[in-house]
């Protein structure tokens, strides 16, 4: 079990008590680009919508998701965590000790 965790406005983020952030992502493998399109849907099952330049083939699309959020969150690959969604474009992602917060400007 992880830390405590509250809900923010956004319902694709959240925060736990110790400073992780848990995002909800549709990835969009094979676009041009790898950028954040937006939200994705209302409420619970909101999710932040982010254009992935690889394609989702042997994991590059989820290593291209890591790579873009952990450069994104100024954090080290290995505090980007794929807790759910391997093979899906529904993807569960934690980032532990973000030093910058650039979502609040997602969405």
């Amino acid at each position: 079990r992880g830390a405590p965790v509250s809900v923010t406005a956004r319902g694709w983020r959240r925060e736990a008590d110790d400073g992780s952030l848990t995002l909800q992502i549709q990835a969009q493998p094979g676009a041009r680009s790898t950028a954040v399109v937006g939200a994705y849907g209302d409420g619970s099952t909101a999710r932040l919508k982010i254009a992935l330049a690889a394609p989702p083939v042997d994991g590059k699309a989820n290593a291209e998701l890591r790579a873009f959020l952990a450069d994104a969150f100024g954090v080290a690959q290995r505090n980007v965590s794929l807790l759910r969604g391997e093979r899906g474009r529904k993807k569960l992602v934690r980032i532990e000790s973000p030093t910058r917060r650039p979502d609040s400007d997602w969405g």
